[in-house]
């Protein structure tokens, strides 16, 4: 018997596991690019800056949008 007991929906399907890695690399690399445009901005390349911070933050977006897909989908084992 484990510390953690199991829950009874616990995700062992492979595409769902894959949906919530996607989602973490989407949110990591999009706020990461995001504060990457704002630090470009700040010294001085005012397009490059705001091309990297509207791209991350939709990068970012999609992630969160993807948490609530994720919310939305039901394991059938």
């Amino acid at each position: 018997m484990g510390f953690f007991k199991e829950s009874g929906n616990t995700t062992s399907n492979k595409s769902i596991a894959r949906l919530q890695q996607l989602i973490w690399v989407l949110i990591y690399v999009g706020l990461l690019t995001l504060v990457l445009g704002l630090s470009v901005q700040r010294a001085g390349g005012h397009a490059l800056g705001w091309c990297l911070v509207s791209g991350g933050g939709l990068i970012a977006a999609a992630g969160f949008a993807l948490i609530y897909v994720r919310s939305r989908l039901s394991t059938d084992d």
